[in-house]
């Protein structure tokens, strides 16, 4: 007998830079590795320029091309919208798409306000009624050995939470020099460090502790407060790749039209460069993060730590598929941190993937997110982080600006979302 047919999940992506590149490498790849209850169909990208977008579709394996999101949201074989455009845009692309009863994929922060957020997570409330559903694309969850330390703490193997020390540094915007890019600019990405890196140390101290925040008190800092303007960029630039330290970083290619600037004009950054945070959780554990796009010599470095009555555990992404576990209950005389290469068939998500001891990537973090979205439509459940913990993390962010206009004001965090 042959088997039974799949149902099918027609998904459209919006975007196609950096974010787009790597969501297309999920989308190709998640089926081909994980037996999934529905086959997703990568239906159509769509971008703002017609030529760059169809460049983008025939690379990144996309069916075809389109410029006009709205009427592909109105398409009967899309099923899913994964939004990968700049903050300023997800919150009217998510509502439409939950109101036509499309589900979402959004990658983070959620939205550059707790206004759009609030809305979006409205919208989301709505469309799980009827069977709709939404997802904050926080990858950082989906690496084996962070959910592995999330494991750990929830069988209570360090004990009561006690301490959480966080950063995320990076280094792509030490030089003065680099141009200025939508990341830049509050307008379109919402702040700087804080809302594009910081999110994500946010959400994984939720995460990893089971917890929320109940309250911060932060400090934002602008370093260089002018770049000079981008220059139009080449299509290469802008669908195949990612500057390095000095070529733009991650702002995934710039689309700047018109003829490039002179040397001498600049253009006037307006969110911050570094934040610095101290925090506590609802259980009145506290917190201390750092995210920075200034951190010389640091590409790529989410660090967390977390100290808990009866051990820690510790990890860095830059060598990401290590977790090292403490366990405060072995004798002094041998007691240490124990180095867990998390590629064990028993470890999170590495069933599908290679033998022992040959490692993930950064790319893998995606391809498990699209395999929880998809079992999580097919189970008709939410899958996590939902949109009311997007919504947890944007009031986090505000909080955080907040107190930093406020001389460090010790600055509270109400929930008010529908449970």
């Amino acid at each position: 007998m042959a088997e039974r047919e799949k149902p099918r999940l027609g998904v459209a992506m919006i975007g196609h830079s950096f974010m787009g590149r790597v969501h297309s490498q999920a989308w190709r790849s998640a089926t081909r590795f994980f037996d999934l209850p529905m086959e997703p169909r990568m239906r159509v990208v769509v971008g703002r320029d017609a030529q760059r977008s169809k460049i983008a579709a025939q690379r990144l394996g996309w069916v075809e091309s389109a410029t006009d999101w709205r009427r592909v949201i109105e398409r009967k074989d899309v099923d899913l919208i994964d939004i990968c455009t700049p903050g300023d845009t997800h919150a009217e692309i998510a509502e439409a798409a939950l109101q036509a009863g499309k589900h979402v994929l959004v990658e983070k922060p959620m939205a550059n306000s707790v206004a759009e957020a609030q809305r979006m997570n409205d919208a989301a409330h709505r469309a799980r009624a009827r069977g709709v559903h939404a997802m904050v694309g926080f990858t950082y969850r989906r690496v084996p050995a962070l959910k592995l330390a999330q494991e750990l703490i929830a069988e209570g193997r360090i004990g009561e939470v006690r301490q959480v020390r966080a950063q995320y540094l990076q280094d792509w915007l030490g030089d003065e020099s680099a141009p200025l890019s939508w990341r830049l600019d509050k307008t379109r990405a919402g702040s700087g460090a804080l809302g594009d890196i910081g999110a994500h140390i946010v959400d994984l101290t939720c995460f990893l502790t089971g917890q929320r925040f109940a309250g911060v008190s932060g400090m934002l800092e602008t370093f260089v407060a002018e770049r000079p303007l981008a220059a139009a960029a080449p299509v290469a630039l802008t669908v195949g790749g990612i500057g390095g330290s000095r070529g733009g970083g991650l702002g995934g290619g710039f689309e700047a039209s018109g003829e490039a600037p002179g040397p001498a004009a600049m253009g006037r950054v307006t969110v911050d460069d570094a934040a610095l945070v101290t925090a506590r959780l609802i259980s009145g554990a506290p917190v201390i993060l750092e995210a920075s796009r200034f951190a010389w010599g640091r590409k790529n470095a989410l660090r967390i730590e977390i100290s808990g009555s009866r051990g820690a555990v510790s990890f860095d992404f830059e060598d990401m598929n290590v977790l090292h576990y403490y366990d405060a209950t072995q004798p002094g005389r041998t007691a240490g941190f124990t180095r867990i290469l998390a590629t064990e068939p028993e470890h999170p998500y590495l069933e599908a993937w290679w033998p022992p001891g040959h490692g993930l990537g950064y790319e893998h973090g995606f391809t498990h997110q699209v395999v929880d979205m998809v079992r999580g439509i097919a189970a008709g459940e939410d899958p996590r982080p939902s949109f009311e913990d997007g919504l947890h993390v944007q009031r986090v962010l505000e909080a955080i600006e907040h107190s930093s206009g406020t001389a460090q004001q010790w600055t509270e965090i109400h929930d008010q979302e529908r449970r």
